[in-house]
């Protein structure tokens, strides 16, 4: 097909396809069908490989869908049903889905081809007890394979989720290469990573995470599961979600905030996709974006829209202050409890120590530590110009972040940001109102932190970055 259009979540562009049997030139049969082109690939950006889609950089985000009905359980009532799903999905602002350990009938990959949602697939989960068990695995595994390579919205085959039934990861993860090289392929999604395959996977709970890797695209496989249980639409109180809420508030402060932080480390670590759990709930399970009958939904459809499609949105950011994340920045520091006004920009912190950043304890997650911290508080300044920013560059501006306990950061003399407990990994946090206010175009200015530690791993390091659209 010459300049062909290319299928994407964006723009779902199907071409008609109709197969005609002639006899000389009578055509005595003829099928009708459709295809779409459009291309997946691994590709090497820097020193991490990413996942593209159709030659360009494209963040993958959607929701575990178990595929599961109160009536039918596997199967669902109707047509219309399957295709409800998807659209909300869609309508949640993700532009993928994980279809989890289930093979759905024809008509639901048609609707996503349809409608643009790319597609996870896994392998539904086997018996490896003994040679008949397995040997009906890598049957089921072909099989499915040829009977659904033909959807373009298929674009990865997922072996084994986390431990379940895992056998022969190697040998079985090549095989589906061999079968399908069009598509990506995961060895697993979560737990038991063989170093083999397109895709390095890890499941975390609550929060997202990334694993880390320098051969494969990395991705969250699962992770979030908000439990909400909502009367009147469970299926029993038995039923449990990774963390509780009991208002829809509470349930956007937590999603838009896992949300936020997938985002962070697609900017930070090079993630390149994320799974929420999950769609809807299931008989054991309170932690979907839809109750189980499918009569409420739960998250505000502007907030999780937003905040999803935020996530997906490629943005990049500019250094104003450097965070110590990949080269050491020097502070003036003390672990002695400093003078009143400490945080303001006309303090005379001359007697206080100086070193590069980070600051802390060995083998804290996603630390880097250049000056040991190991007392329980620690003070930091520094003096800085940001140039000749403008009221849009201003409003644009966040903290990179990675605090282990406790944080309070000033801009000259005012808080700009607080936060209680620890991070795991470097985020980018909006800077408050009076925080940017209070920033001197042009002139000197001070950026001024603390640090409060109680127990285990600890640390601190801060910049400052103007966030960047597309």
């Amino acid at each position: 097909v010459p300049a062909p259009r290319l299928w994407s979540p964006a723009d779902p562009f199907l071409y008609n396809l109709t197969i005609a049997m002639n006899n000389g030139s009578e055509m005595v049969d003829s099928v009708e069908s459709y295809f779409g082109m459009r291309n997946i690939s691994r590709v090497l950006v820097g020193s991490q490989y990413k996942l593209f889609l159709n030659g360009q950089f494209s963040f993958q985000f959607g929701p575990l869908d178990q595929g599961f009905w109160p009536d039918g359980i596997y199967t669902a009532p109707t047509d219309e049903a399957l295709r409800w799903d998807i659209e909300q999905t869609k309508d949640f602002g993700f532009n993928m889905t994980r279809k989890h350990v289930k093979v759905e009938p024809d008509r639901w990959y048609y609707w996503c081809d349809k409608m643009g949602l790319l597609v996870w697939q896994d392998m539904p989960s086997g018996d490896n007890g003994d040679a008949e068990a397995r040997a009906n695995f890598e049957h089921e595994l072909q099989r499915m394979i040829e009977c659904r390579r033909n959807h373009p919205s298929i674009v990865t085959w997922i072996v084994f989720n986390e431990g379940w039934g895992q056998h022969d990861t190697i040998r079985l993860t090549q095989l589906v290469k061999q079968l399908d090289p069009s598509r990506l392929v995961s060895c697993a999604s979560g737990w038991n990573d063989f170093e083999v395959g397109d895709v390095r996977d890890s499941h975390s709970y609550p929060s997202p995470s990334c694993p880390p890797s320098t051969t494969r695209i990395m991705v969250n496989g699962e992770f979030g599961g908000i439990g909400w249980r909502i009367d009147g639409h469970y299926w029993t109180a038995a039923s449990w979600g990774y963390v509780s809420v009991a208002s829809q508030a509470a349930f956007m402060s937590l999603y838009t905030g896992y949300a936020a932080q997938v985002k962070d480390l697609a900017e930070s670590e090079g993630l390149s996709a994320a799974v929420y759990t999950q769609l809807t709930d299931v008989e054991m399970e309170v932690n979907g974006l839809i109750t189980y009958d499918r009569r409420v939904i739960k998250p505000d459809m502007v907030q999780i829209r937003g905040a999803n499609q935020f996530s997906i949105t490629p943005v990049s950011y500019r250094a104003v202050v450097n965070s110590s994340q990949l080269a050491g920045q020097s502070w003036n520091f003390t672990t002695a409890t400093p003078g009143a006004g400490w945080y303001g920009l006309s303090f005379d912190d001359a007697g206080w120590s100086t070193s590069s950043g980070g600051f802390g304890t060995a083998f804290t997650p996603g630390s880097a530590v250049r000056t040991t911290w190991d007392s329980s508080d620690i003070w930091l300044r520094k003096h800085f110009n940001p140039g000749l920013l403008n009221s849009t560059q201003v409003s644009n501006l966040v903290f990179r972040l990675h605090h282990d306990e406790d944080v309070q950061v000033y801009m000259n003399g005012v808080l700009a940001y607080s936060a209680t407990g620890y991070t795991t990994t470097y985020m980018n946090v909006n800077m408050n109102q009076a925080g940017k206010d209070a920033i001197i175009a042009g002139g000197d200015n001070v950026i001024a932190v603390h640090c409060h530690q109680t127990g285990g791993g600890q640390y601190i390091d801060v910049g400052i970055y103007e966030r960047i659209a597309g």
